[in-house]
């Protein structure tokens, strides 16, 4: 039985359960809690459910009940290929009703009949209205894609999606008996000399190109490229954008831009002073500044969208915005109204509604600068383009590996113009855990359950489609996310929060539909807490999982052996919300979180066990032959790596960072302006920045990949 410290009556808890809010979950210590009577009651109103009083609580039990007769046809039907589901339809009682599928164009087009089932569903009265349930079955082999249903009778017509998706995200044959390599880099920290104060994507192509001829790497992992604000301060962390659609423009290396080249001399010239203004510095602390090299890059890319394009280019333009459709148009009218009335907060109150009469108006009023967003979006996705491209050319297999964030910034482009399948009032994060033991609240309105099925998961399916364009992989942070999340009504702590459930046979299943048409791997990142059976499932659906070796424990808690890693996953020594490894093991992620307030132990228990456990993987490090008594700093990281390239796991991943003996944390988990979080450029460990020209002359990182070439690679099960 949990732990209860107040009573939850027993509808309540019924009414939770009938939608998804788990009302109990297990704590990182082992102990079984309960979750508050208020707390189950805030996050059932934000899905649209009054529980507010007993009578209230039983009317909506009541409405669990008739809402699925009240549709004609499911919001959503996914399936997997090969499987012949069924699914009903509801009519008024004793009225026929014809149903058909036309399939998906990518799929060849065409119709299929749908037959009906001779079972039997007793008749119901909802909203004054006999119903009755006619019972259909799916053909039982319908090709991958989005086919629509349609259903024709008296009582009206519906339509509605089918999506069928693969059994399994089937690995490319260069993997099924091999393994990859590559090199984990926070993008904007990794600066050249041509890049303007923040490492962007003709960086990411030249990074990609020179770990793949240098060093054999075969993809190059990045932090999310999401859109941030286009006007005010910008957010820094990377995994709170506005949306997760669109690109940042401040990746875009602006002399990569074809018009660029035919500039008159004076447009030229602007260009030239923007660009070294914000190559000049950074924020006088040694930090990377944003919203000056943003500041900066915008002006330039002003002046270039104001040049003339060719019919070819102006044809291709008009071809993007087309094809992105009417989420393109709404992020850049989104990003035009920013610019004009600044943070949400400030916005008219007309303005806040998509739909409202104001904002029709603005959309043409606005015009010229929705336009420019529209480019910026197409020129961004030209230059991710040739990153990838120059992935290739370099001999990476895989290629570059697109993040995907957990959210999106509750008052962001997202939150704005798909508020309908968006949570209110609620943030997302993480109960309490041994690294965070405060809990995380990252803010972010989740997806409703009930909303994004209503919507076919359409939004869902567009956010990958626009990821995956130019990916060889895709990682899914917390990916543990689409099984259940963490919902924490405002104003509450991150510990007072409840888990709420997705349907993760529909998520999983469009994510890996999307990834086999783009030809993408998918990583999920499937750490922290989660339910002993998710593993297995997402392995089952060809998921690539993530293990981190300090995390990776047996069943005595001491360090997981190589060989008893995972096949399929992703193997790294350490995560961008750690310090670097060789900060890690001088203990800094405890000094750190010391300093900021975040430990709720004493810091002697927490020094002791950070030691102990340091302690413990050097004496297995030594046991296996990969140090001697005395090793420096170098010599055990680069064991590390030794170690974790003796798994079979599938990808091994580099951190850039632990390459060139970078000290400092890019992130501390459960601080916003504490710390200085996203804003570190790469450094050795003596603080020296490194650019990208001198990135693979370093000889801590060649040293690093000669001790991984020495290493044998297990074969693999």
């Amino acid at each position: 039985m949990p732990e209860v410290t107040e009573e939850v009556p027993e509808q309540l808890l019924r009414l939770a359960e009938a939608h998804g809010v788990v009302p109990d979950y297990w704590g990182f210590g082992g102990e079984h809690l309960q979750v508050a009577a208020h707390t189950l009651i805030a996050v059932l109103a934000a899905l649209g459910v009054d529980a507010s009083s007993p009578e209230r609580i039983e009317v909506s039990l009541a409405h669990v009940l008739d809402d699925p007769w009240r549709r004609m046809l499911p919001p959503v039907v996914v399936v997997r290929e090969g499987a012949a589901a069924q699914f009903p339809v509801h009519v008024h009682d004793g009225d026929p009703v014809e149903v058909w599928l036309e399939l998906d164009a990518e799929a060849g087009g065409g119709r299929r009949e749908v037959d009906q089932l001779a079972t039997y569903t007793e008749s119901r009265t909802v909203d004054g209205r006999l119903l009755g349930r006619a019972t259909f079955q799916l053909p039982g082999a319908l090709p991958l894609g989005w086919h629509t249903m349609r259903a024709e009778g008296p009582s009206g017509s519906a339509r509605c999606f089918v999506v069928v998706v693969p059994v399994r995200l089937e690995l490319p044959a260069s993997l099924r008996d091999g393994r990859a390599w590559g090199f984990m880099a926070q993008l904007y920290s990794v600066r050249s000399r041509q890049s303007w104060g923040v490492g962007d994507l003709a960086d990411a192509g030249e990074i990609a190109w020179l770990s793949a001829r240098r060093c054999g790497a075969d993809f190059l992992l990045i932090n999310p490229l999401h859109a941030a604000e286009p006007a005010g301060p910008m957010t820094p962390s990377p995994y709170l954008p506005t949306t997760r659609r669109f690109v940042n423009p401040l990746y875009l290396r602006v002399e990569d831009i074809r018009e660029t080249a035919y500039l008159s001399a004076a447009d030229r010239s602007l260009v030239e002073w923007a660009a070294e203004s914000a190559r000049s510095g950074d924020d006088g602390a040694g930090l990377i500044d944003r919203d000056a090299a943003w500041a900066a890059k915008r002006s330039a890319l002003e002046v270039v969208y104001a040049a003339p394009r060719s019919v070819a280019r102006q044809a291709a333009f008009d071809a993007f915005r087309s094809e992105q459709g009417a989420g393109l148009e709404a992020f850049a009218l989104w990003s035009a109204l920013t610019e004009r009335y600044g943070a949400a907060d400030g916005w008219p109150a007309q303005a806040r509604d998509a739909s409202s009469p104001f904002v029709r108006d603005a959309r043409v009023e606005l015009a010229d600068r929705i336009d420019l967003h529209c480019w910026l979006q197409w020129v961004a996705d030209d230059q991710c383009a040739a990153a990838q491209r120059a992935a290739h050319e370099g001999g990476m297999s895989i290629g570059i590996v697109q993040d995907l964030a957990v959210g999106v910034h509750p008052t962001g482009a997202d939150a704005w113009a798909l508020g309908d399948v968006l949570a209110e009032g609620i943030g997302v994060g993480a109960p309490p855990d041994i690294f965070n033991q405060q809990g995380q609240n990252w803010s972010q309105p989740p997806w409703r359950p009930d909303a994004i099925a209503r919507a076919g998961y359409v939004p869902f399916r567009d956010m990958l489609r626009t990821v995956l364009r130019h990916a060889g992989a895709i990682r899914i942070d917390h990916v543990i996310g689409l099984f259940r999340l963490w919902w924490i009504p405002a104003g509450a702590g991150a510990d007072q929060g409840a888990y709420v459930r997705y349907d993760h046979e529909a998520l999983i299943g469009i994510l890996c539909l999307e990834a086999a048409r783009a030809g993408a791997l998918v990583i999920g990142e499937d750490l922290g807490v989660f339910e002993p059976w998710v593993r297995g499932y997402l392995t089952d659906r060809g998921i690539i999982g993530t293990s981190v070796l300090w995390f990776e424990k047996d069943a005595s808690g001491a360090p997981l052996a190589p060989e008893s890693y995972r096949r399929l996953a992703l193997a790294t020594v350490t995560t961008h919300d750690l310090p670097p490894t060789a900060g890690y093991l001088a203990e800094e992620h405890v000094a750190l979180r010391e300093r900021l307030g975040l430990l709720i132990e004493p810091v002697q228990v927490v020094r002791r066990a950070a030691r102990a456990e340091r302690v413990e993987m050097l004496s297995v490090l030594e046991g296996r032959g990969l140090i001697g008594p005395e090793p420096s700093e170098r010599e055990v990281v680069e064991a590390l790596y030794r170690f974790v390239f003796a798994t079979p796991a599938l990808l091994v991943g580099v951190s850039l960072a632990d390459a060139v003996g970078e000290r400092r944390a890019q992130n501390q988990p459960g601080t916003d302006a504490e710390y200085p979080n996203w804003k570190v450029p790469l450094a050795d460990g003596s603080g020296r920045q490194i650019g990208v020209e001198e990135l693979f002359e370093s000889a801590r990182l060649n040293s690093l990949v000669e001790a991984i070439r020495r290493t044998p690679s297990p074969r693999a099960p």
